[in-house]
């Protein structure tokens, strides 16, 4: 990693989390590290923005009074004047971004998708945590667990813009396990279309739960081979490159039904 290389570090666990502390430490030693981030916790904001928030000096760089998508357009408009920083890294999240549903509700990968949008690449890192019979509010996470996240975010960060990944890609999705000895090996993945959402009522309160997280058992987990879930529970680190913003080739179907709609009004079609 060039010492020139210029890295904007955010996440939406509050920039006084262990993980964005943890990756900071690691990138730091070989990149100028800005570090713009929320004030305190905004896990599962997705991209909502703020029209104005207040910005305060931190140890670290900046916190801000807002969302993970306010820290990314705070840092390359306002925050880092003098030159636009070549990439931006999100986490580390304590806990994974899996799937395709978590992609426009993650405040993690959306920093990474905001970026975008400035043409700047990104890399999103989020740390799988298994926790078993415990609530995951009482798992305490050292920095030290997030030795894994550490290790392949700097990798990527190092070597993904020369090698032209980003000529493809607009942010990398990574997910891996918790640091356990050995480093995993890295799966090139897609996001897993698992969708396991319902709610249900109780009075005047509906409760919603995320039921996909009920089965992570490895042996018996029922996502295909090739996505993201399935590597990182087998204990694999995945890598999702992905674009932003999401678009879809022009349909035939749909191109008739607006010649139908435009007979049904009375106007022409226009000149192609």
């Amino acid at each position: 990693m060039s010492d020139s290389l210029e890295i904007l570090l955010t996440n939406d666990d509050g920039i006084d989390s262990t993980g964005i502390r943890a990756l900071y430490d690691a990138l730091s030693e070989r990149a100028d590290v800005t570090v713009v981030a929320p004030a305190n916790d905004q896990s599962a904001c997705g991209r909502s923005i703020s029209h104005e928030v207040d910005v305060y000096e931190h140890e670290l760089g900046y916190a801000l009074d807002g969302t993970p998508a306010d820290c990314v357009v705070a840092g390359l408009s306002a925050l880092t004047p003098e030159t636009v920083p070549d990439l931006v890294v999100a986490g580390c999240n304590e806990g994974a971004n899996l799937g395709e549903y978590v992609l426009g509700r993650s405040g993690t990968i959306s920093a990474a998708v905001e970026a975008a949008f400035f043409d700047v690449p990104a890399i999103a890192t989020s740390m799988y945590v298994p926790v078993g019979d415990i609530s995951f509010q009482d798992v305490t996470l050292e920095a030290d667990d997030f030795a894994e996240a550490t290790r392949v975010t700097t990798f990527l960060a190092e070597h993904a813009l020369e090698a032209g990944v980003f000529e493809h890609a607009a942010y990398l999705n990574v997910n891996v396990p918790i640091a356990d000895g050995e480093p995993a090996p890295i799966e090139i993945t897609r996001p897993s279309k698992r969708y396991e959402m319902d709610a249900e009522r109780d009075g005047d309160r509906i409760r919603l739960k995320d039921r996909v997280w009920e089965s992570m058992d490895p042996e018996a987990i029922p996502d295909p081979e090739g996505t993201d879930r399935r590597a990182v529970t087998e204990g694999r680190s995945s890598v999702s490159p992905l674009t932003a913003p999401h678009s879809t080739n022009h349909h035939e179907l749909l191109a008739e039904l607006v010649t139908q709609y435009h007979a049904k009004i009375g106007i022409g079609e226009p000149d192609s």
